[in-house]
């Protein structure tokens, strides 16, 4: 089974993780069961950028993003090339080390 190592995120990961990701599911989903609360408030749904992540490593193995993604992206905070919508993201058969960037465009979270 695949791995997402998930780098330190001052507020929702301060200390980073090591989750073991069942294949064909989002990185979106494999974070929110395993208590990495990422924001999402489109709930999945691929209409806003608060689920952006950026893949350092396995970002090949992932599915390809597709033109709503892509244009939805062009909004996110601190894009790179390796950014995706982790509710978008599937993850395949190969290990992801994912890095959730310190902000996103929502200027109002729940859970502050």
């Amino acid at each position: 089974m695949p791995q997402i190592v998930v780098l330190p995120h001052h507020v929702l990961c301060p200390d980073g993780a090591v989750i073991d990701a069942p294949a064909g599911k989002s990185i979106c989903d494999v974070l929110l069961e395993n208590d990495i609360d990422i924001e999402h408030a489109c709930e999945k749904s691929c209409a806003c950028t608060t689920c952006h992540v950026i893949v350092r490593e396995g970002f090949s193995s992932l599915n390809e993003a597709e033109d709503k993604e892509e244009d939805l992206l062009d909004k996110a905070w601190g894009l790179e090339a390796a950014s995706r919508l982790s509710c978008q993201a599937i993850v395949a058969e190969e290990d992801l080390v994912v890095e959730i960037p310190r902000y996103t465009i929502n200027h109002a979270s729940e859970n502050h």
